[in-house]
């Protein structure tokens, strides 16, 4: 039998993880425009991230996301730029192991 306490505890964790959970949804971006960044960019911008990403530590004007893109496919540009760069990295870690 579950006693009152643990029941109370077990109602506040929960709404915690719906609350961290529902934080964590993607919202729309309203900044998409049809003229904004496509494909080539976003494929760019992938190759790109682990530089820009240290140097947006110390610069705020630079930032390792264009927001006013043209949606999924600089998504997508984005995803396969970030594959191009760390694929044959891990690659070559778990290749040297054996």
């Amino acid at each position: 039998m579950i006693t009152r306490s643990r029941a109370g505890t077990a109602a506040g964790v929960l709404l915690v993880v719906v609350l961290a959970l529902g934080a964590c949804a993607a919202g729309p971006n309203v900044d998409v425009t049809p003229t904004g960044a496509g494909f080539w960019l976003g494929l760019w911008h992938g190759i790109i991230l682990p530089v820009t990403f240290v140097i947006s530590l110390f610069v705020d004007t630079v930032t390792i996301y264009e927001v006013t893109n043209n949606g999924n496919w600089y998504n997508f540009g984005f995803v396969a730029g970030l594959a191009l760069f760390s694929g044959p990295a891990l690659a070559g870690r778990r290749a040297r192991r054996r």
